[in-house]
């Protein structure tokens, strides 16, 4: 089976078993269920490098092809998926086109929707990938340190930062992943979200350190 670059990030709704398929030695894998991965796999990576243009054309190519199955579970997934990746972004939108999907969509989806808008329930809580649940009701920096993927690690911290829960420590955990992924987009979210703090509390010499790597970052590309 081929490796994720995401180093995990699909445990975020379950979709690598739904996707990727039969392992080596199993059945032959469907070529839409690999070309949806690799397509997916490449729209999520654009996406939280800062290539917009490329995250669109690569998950509209994701979308067609789990679109051919006629299944709308799998859609509302990866609609989801993409949502997650905003919410990591600290960019907190309705998961409009998931919305669209909702009634056909499984209890698990419904439940994921409501967490990455903040409003899950507490008897929907299980329903949540685990990494997940771990945040759901103890928006702590030790229990964001437990969750060993990025992207994921990177989503819950979004959720407790959409709850008004992200105290500096949340802030800095979230800025050292999306800085050790190289994802440009989330990086530059956390670390604004890190000078405005500064700001506010009087810290000036710190802001001005933030605002320096903050520039540094946006003229990252050549």
């Amino acid at each position: 089976m081929k490796r994720s670059l995401l180093v995990g990030g699909w445990a975020l709704i379950a979709l690598a078993a739904l996707l990727l398929g039969a392992c080596a030695g199993g059945p032959k894998t469907p070529d839409w269920q690999m070309n949806a991965h690799d397509s997916m796999q490449r729209a999520i990576v654009a996406y939280l490098s800062g290539d917009a243009r490329g995250e669109v054309l690569e998950f509209a190519k994701a979308r067609s092809e789990i679109a051919s199955t006629g299944r709308p579970d799998l859609v509302a997934r990866a609609e989801l998926l993409r949502c997650a990746a905003r919410v990591a972004s600290l960019v907190f939108e309705p998961c409009a086109r998931f919305e669209k999907l909702r009634e056909d969509a499984p209890a698990a989806e419904r439940a994921y929707a409501d967490y990455l808008s903040a409003r899950v329930r507490a008897q929907d809580v299980a329903l949540l990938p685990a990494p997940q649940q771990v945040v759901a009701g103890k928006p702590d920096v030790v229990a964001l340190g437990r969750i060993s993927d990025p992207l994921s690690q990177l989503v819950a911290a979004g959720v407790v930062f959409e709850r008004g829960q992200a105290g500096p420590a949340v802030m800095a955990l979230a800025v050292q992943t999306a800085s050790a992924q190289g994802w440009r987009r989330p990086l530059l979210a956390w670390l604004t979200v890190q000078a405005r703090a500064a700001e506010q509390g009087g810290d000036g010499a710190e802001a001005a350190r933030l605002r320096r790597r903050i520039d540094l970052v946006q003229n990252a590309t050549p």
